[in-house]
């Protein structure tokens, strides 16, 4: 039987060598990929400063800006959750899934930046074959950082830890955030314009979109693109990508309050994951409706109050039956 986890403590000092050094040694390969993102993302900025050029309407170098940060982040949160599991045979696995994390990761942003400095796109591309080709790389090695997510939820799960409210937030955080990493997969689809497109005698060029009810060169938001004038299915995408930081960071918040008690703080955490997989779903459903995430309609507003409500009504139960829970 595995041993009993206890948490890594959240440090609030600034020992950023120390925590370097310790993640090196729990992953040293999830840590250069980590570590090499921050000269990745300098020669991204600079590429924003001084290249002009326009792919699919957004700059050339904010699709290597932003994947370097989200894969920075990602990376560190990996190790960070790797802390927690104890168990020697866990630990092997969840190590094995952190180093092949680490190369599909190295993959997926050396084809980006390939396809920016070739001045065209990385991903639905597939007009030559060796943009095909490219493009079917990244998606074996996308597919094979969901697959190590699991590994990586399989080990926390296995893994018995004596905090509780914690143990809560870890497991759900990497379970909707393989969720959310397989809303990606949505966007391989092809279009009915696309298939439309060939069935009219034309060539395959793009396969898959980002955005739902539009083209991906449409206007969107600032800086993440998201578009403006149909649904966009990166909303639903990154908002669960993210719940393997949110999610802990409540069960830290929530332990915190010691005297809830150990049943009410671990069924707030509780209601808190619910509730945010239900955000996640929600924007999923609006996306694949075509509605823009700043423009939903009446029946979106009416589920997304519907889930607000069934989450404040949650967490009163939480606080008052949690200690019998």
């Amino acid at each position: 039987m595995s041993s009993i986890s206890t948490a890594p403590r959240l440090s609030t000092g600034l020992d950023l060598r120390g925590a370097l050094a310790r993640a090196w040694a729990a992953n040293w390969p999830l840590t250069l990929v980590g570590l090499a993102m921050v000269p990745t993302l300098l020669i991204a900025l600079i590429g924003l400063a001084i290249d002009p050029r326009l792919i699919t309407g957004a700059p050339a170098w904010m699709k290597p800006a932003k994947f370097a940060i989200s894969i920075a982040i990602y990376s560190f949160t990996f190790i960070w959750m790797l802390g927690f599991v104890r168990g020697p045979r866990l630990r092997r696995m969840a190590g094995v899934a952190a180093s092949l994390t680490a190369v599909a990761f190295m993959v997926e942003m050396v084809v980006i930046v390939l396809q920016v400095v070739r001045g065209t796109t990385s991903h639905f591309n597939v007009s030559t074959p060796l943009n095909a080709a490219l493009f079917s790389t990244m998606g074996i090695f996308i597919m094979l950082l969901w697959v190590m997510g699991l590994l990586l939820a399989v080990a926390l799960v296995a893994q018995r830890m004596a905090d509780r409210p914690m143990a809560l937030a870890l497991r759900s955080g990497i379970v909707i955030t393989l969720v959310g990493a397989g809303l990606g997969f949505l966007m391989t689809t092809t279009t009915a314009a696309q298939q439309a497109s060939v069935a009219a005698g034309g060539a395959m060029t793009v396969s898959g979109a980002h955005a739902v009810g539009a083209p991906d060169d449409a206007p969107g938001l600032p800086i993440v693109g998201w578009s403006t004038q149909g649904g966009d299915i990166r909303v639903s995408h990154f908002v669960g990508l993210h719940a393997m930081q949110v999610l802990p960071f409540i069960g830290w918040l929530v332990g915190r309050r010691r005297r809830l008690g150990v049943g009410r703080q671990t069924a707030l955490v509780g209601v808190a994951g619910a509730g945010y997989l239900g955000l996640v779903l929600l924007l999923a459903w609006q996306a694949l409706r075509a509605q823009p995430l700043l423009a939903p309609d009446a029946l979106t507003l009416g589920v997304g109050a519907a889930l607000v409500v069934a989450v404040a009504a949650g967490a009163a139960a939480a606080m008052a039956g949690g200690r019998r829970a």
